[in-house]
């Protein structure tokens, strides 16, 4: 696929190893799998997000009958 031989992947293991130590192997293959995982999940699952905006109804009623419309009248408070 990308033209590595069996040579050229055991010098990168022993790089890996060299750098990351044995102990943490494990653990960086777990995580490795893990994120394609959820990448391979996240490529097949349709967005759960819709980003269209909502179409707006054209008004029924003039503006007067909107219940946060300014009244020609102030309440005043009852002494």
């Amino acid at each position: 696929m990308f033209g590595f031989g069996i040579g050229e992947l055991l010098v990168i293991l022993v790089i890996v190893l060299i750098v990351f130590g044995a102990g943490r192997l494990p653990e960086l293959g777990e995580g490795l799998g893990k994120g394609i995982r959820n990448f391979r999940k996240a490529a097949s699952e349709p967005d759960s997000i819709d980003v269209t905006p909502p179409k707006h109804e054209p008004a029924t009623g003039s503006p007067a009958d909107s219940p946060h419309a300014p009244s020609g009248e102030r309440s005043t408070p009852e002494s």
